[in-house]
């Protein structure tokens, strides 16, 4: 391991994060009675501008009046290129600070962008007399973002996840496509003739390297890499195919744009029983063979050494959050 150690951000499960405009207070009872780990209040892209206000006022009355559990609650502001973004952090800092434990930034593209927002939140909570520190979770959904993750990952101690925002991203880049997540057809290898002259298609997965990217940048800083949306909530075994894709890339949860997703992301970002029980009997092996005084020891016919381990713990960590939510 390196000499410089990494400060992990505050453990939250973060299996799941449902998005709820803020202009639909009628939805959010029944999201506090989910069992979506994390709900973002939405002030941005699904508000429209001459709604903004009373989002943000029934924001507030929702964060101080309803019982949201031990859910954790997060509140997506205005980007700071529109003047929405100020009143945003402001009135509900102010107003509503007890019960909020994370702020979300859209389009966050440099770590100045994070720099501003901590500043303003900092000086609101000391205003205030707030004990409670407010963390932050990072959309990278644009090509400066990218380009600039690593710099942002580390921008500031608030800092706890990235997201990846597909539809944003795409737009940034000028991918050629208009679907929200998943994959594309012309995203594909077709195959060299095969003898009798035919081909195959394979269809490859487009926003690959954008998450694996925000992945490394997330973990290297000890934040939490989160999937974004997938649009079609008609199709639920493409949502699990995308979040089975970003959980092998090291993504612990994924939004869900519609209550039904709630389930299918808390069951791919969960382990199973069976890697719970195989985690579990690899940290017991081990530790038989540390006793005897070895560095390594097989299990069903495998190598198992010290990375083994602390594969294996996180896994066991993971069912122990589940277990206690």
């Amino acid at each position: 391991m390196s000499f410089l150690p990494i400060e992990q951000a505050p453990a939250r499960l973060n299996r799941s994060e449902l998005a709820i405009p803020g202009s639909q207070s009628q939805m959010f009872e029944k999201a506090a009675k989910s069992d979506v780990d994390v709900i973002f209040l939405d002030l941005e892209d699904a508000v429209a501008p001459d709604e903004k206000e009373q989002a943000r006022k029934n924001i507030i009355a929702a964060l101080n009046d309803i019982d949201w559990g031990t859910k954790t609650m997060s509140v997506r502001i205005n980007g700071l290129d529109t003047h929405y973004m100020y009143r945003d952090v402001v009135d509900v800092v102010e107003q509503a600070g007890e019960r909020l434990d994370l702020i979300m930034i859209p389009k966050v593209g440099t770590s100045a962008d994070v720099y501003a927002v901590d500043m303003l939140v900092t000086q609101i909570e000391d205003a205030k007399g707030l004990k409670k520190r407010i963390g932050f979770e990072h959309i990278i959904e644009t090509a400066l973002g990218m380009q600039n993750v690593s710099e942002i990952a580390a921008a500031s101690k608030r800092n706890e996840s990235l997201h990846f925002g597909v539809a944003d991203y795409a737009a940034s880049t000028r991918a050629r496509t208009t679907i929200i997540g998943g994959v594309n057809p012309d995203y594909s290898v077709l195959t060299d003739p095969m003898d009798d002259g035919a081909r195959m298609t394979h269809w490859g997965d487009m926003w690959h390297y954008a998450l694996a990217r925000m992945v490394v940048a997330a973990r290297a800083n000890g934040l939490r890499p989160i999937d974004g949306p997938f649009g079609d909530f008609q199709d639920p075994e493409g949502y699990k195919a995308a979040a089975k894709r970003a959980a092998v890339l090291g993504c612990e949860g994924k939004w869900a744009i519609h209550p039904s997703q709630i389930a299918l992301a808390n069951e791919v970002m969960s382990p199973s029983d069976a890697e719970v029980t195989k985690a579990q009997r690899i940290l017991e092996a081990m530790a038989d063979a540390e006793a005897a005084g070895k560095g390594a020891v097989s299990l069903d016919g495998r190598l198992i050494d010290y990375a083994s381990i602390r594969q294996a713990e996180v896994l066991v960590e993971k069912a122990r959050q589940i277990s206690g939510a």
